[in-house]
């Protein structure tokens, strides 16, 4: 068998190729692609005779998996269970990138009930375009024979395996020329597998960083005062091991905070004008996110049908704060009367004070 290499280019690839290497790739072939790492191997995960031949060409044991590529943040959860933030965070931060994710697989056996899945999303435009045409699930390991250096162009590819895959995917030399950094998330405590393009360091501090997420109904008053108030009682604690955002239930995204929200703010000396622009809640920011504070039922509702999943760290505002009130909602100030905002800042300021002690 003779390996047939495709020239493509690397920012605006061609369709056709991008749909042969798939065609390929469904066929139960095999694939040298480019990433942003190194070349990878491309093969159909659900294809066992492909995987064999895959695993028979790499020399690997049969008892260590091959790390699948994803071409969308929604695969992790699509594909994994009891993802915890730090996953999220990390995707955040890495994906599209050099990080590989080991988690829970959302599929189990009787005979593997605790079996794990690796995921990775690449950032390159050729390698993102093939594993969403092929439509299925790719396996991607590094183009090479286990234990040898991996190819970051074509030629280092058809130098070190020849003849023995289909097709080279021919996109120049790849950016980064060293492989992905492993993380196993599967257990309760992170261990890093490999030390790749992303530092151990890096990983590390992220590991020790608290996500806290404020939400209301615009993210243009509540959340937002909330935001400002926690991130200076925290400046002000030299606290650096805590991020701090907001969000909206209906936000409409890149919108300024009002104007009685700013002129609070600024008299609590908290300056927030430029920097603040309204986002409407994502599922990742939930899941990535430690504490979840809201202020008003309603909210919780809307999270909770949106991502069930985070309901042991969520709470409203006051609720965590334990402000000992009957009423543990926060209104919306939104149209009421300065004297109206004031109380709305003053109890939120009340309760923001008591969650920096808290942390």
């Amino acid at each position: 068998m003779q390996t047939e290499v495709l020239k493509v280019d690397p920012v605006s690839p061609d369709f056709a190729a991008i749909e042969k290497a798939a065609g390929f790739i469904r066929q139960g072939k095999i694939v040298a692609i480019p990433t942003d790492t190194v070349y990878g191997l491309a093969v159909d995960f659900g294809n066992p005779q492909a995987m064999k031949r895959l695993y028979e060409l790499k020399k690997r044991p049969l008892n260590k998996p091959f790390t699948i590529a994803v071409s969308s943040e929604e695969s992790l959860e699509r594909l994994t269970r009891d993802a915890g933030p730090l996953a999220y965070k990390l995707m955040e931060k890495f994906w599209p990138g050099p990080l590989t994710l080991v988690l829970k697989s959302a599929e189990n056996t009787v005979d593997e009930p605790d079996r794990t899945i690796g995921l990775r999303l690449p950032n390159n435009r050729v390698a993102l375009r093939i594993i969403e045409e092929s439509g299925c699930a790719v396996a991607l390991p590094s183009a090479n024979y286990s234990g040898q250096k991996p190819a970051r162009d074509a030629r280092e590819v058809l130098s070190a395996l020849k003849d023995s895959i289909d097709l080279i995917m021919d996109a120049g030399k790849v950016e980064l020329g060293i492989e992905s950094t492993v993380v196993d998330l599967s257990t309760a405590h992170f261990k890093i597998l490999r030390e790749g393009a992303v530092s151990k360091a890096e990983i590390e501090r992220l590991a020790k960083l608290k996500k806290v997420l404020f939400v209301c109904t615009g993210n243009s008053c509540r959340s937002v005062m909330a935001e400002g108030l926690l991130k200076k009682a925290l400046k002000d604690k030299n606290r650096v091991d805590v991020e701090v955002m907001s969000a909206g239930i209906s936000a409409f995204g890149g919108q300024s905070a009002t104007r009685e929200t700013l002129h609070l703010l600024a008299k609590a000396g908290v300056d927030i004008q430029k920097v603040h622009y309204s986002q409407r809640i994502t599922k990742t920011m939930l899941y990535s996110s430690d504490l979840i504070l809201v202020m008003e039922n309603i909210h919780e509702e809307y999270i909770l049908n949106m991502a069930p999943a985070v309901r042991s760290r969520l709470y409203l505002l006051k609720e965590f704060a334990k402000i000992p009130e009957m009423d543990l909602n926060i209104l919306d100030p939104i149209g009421q009367s300065p004297a109206f905002y004031e109380m709305t800042f003053s109890a939120i300021k009340g309760a923001v004070e008591k969650v920096a002690d808290l942390l």
